[in-house]
């Protein structure tokens, strides 16, 4: 019989070494359901993707949009993009735009960071975290990127950050402006904040069945 001293100092003499295996960290939050939007800035999400420039550099794709409009705020590409990035950049959204009440995300490093959750809780944001390994729970953005990777960053060859930047926000803009939705009724997101903001400013009722149909779509 051995202790578990002598079995220790026996390891150390012959430079032996046991591979400890650390716990992910996770959310802390408690996971409940998503709700679906019923009005504009009422939830956005947020994800992650990954591509290569033309010297086989990595960079980080994140995407930002609304769910109920389906307007996609911003692409933001660079090599790194870390919790307080991912929070300098609604930051910035946040001037032109009224910030949400949830903002639904995976369990990914940048946005369980303390960075991106005192950024939350100091301007009222919920963040509603999927469970993990159920990407379903975050469909609209795994539609939305699925789009912007096989229309643009599969068919381009980005030969700098620059250069992925301005094809990547070229589709943006046209995503935004030019290609109509069936869950909007066949309007670009632009034309269908138009709208609703004619609604809103007539007294007429906004109807948000016709989005939360649009689910189905996605």
């Amino acid at each position: 019989m051995i202790n578990h001293k002598r079995t220790e100092r026996i390891y150390r003499q012959e430079g032996l070494a046991l591979r400890i295996r650390r716990r992910k960290k996770m959310a802390s939050l408690l996971r409940t359901e998503i709700p679906r939007p019923n009005y504009a800035n009422h939830i956005w999400s947020m994800d992650f993707m990954r591509d290569n420039l033309a010297g086989g550099r990595t960079i980080k794709v994140l995407s930002v949009v609304d769910e109920y409009t389906r307007k996609c705020f911003r692409i933001e590409v660079d090599t790194s993009i870390n919790g307080v990035r991912v929070a300098r950049v609604l930051s910035e959204i946040a001037q032109m735009e009224d910030l949400p009440e949830v903002i639904v995300i995976d369990n990914g490093p940048e946005f369980i960071s303390n960075a991106l959750d005192a950024w939350a809780y100091q301007r009222g944001v919920k963040l509603t975290f999927i469970r993990p390994g159920k990407p379903v729970e975050n469909a609209y953005i795994e539609s939305f990127n699925g789009r912007l990777r096989d229309e643009c960053l599969n068919e381009n060859w980005f030969l700098t950050l620059e250069h992925a930047r301005r094809i990547i926000e070229k589709w943006r803009i046209d995503y935004n402006t030019a290609r109509p939705h069936s869950s909007l009724g066949n309007l670009t997101p632009e034309e269908f904040i138009r709208q609703e903001t004619e609604k809103f400013s007539t007294g007429m009722p906004v109807e948000a069945e016709s989005i939360n149909a649009g689910y189905s779509n996605i």
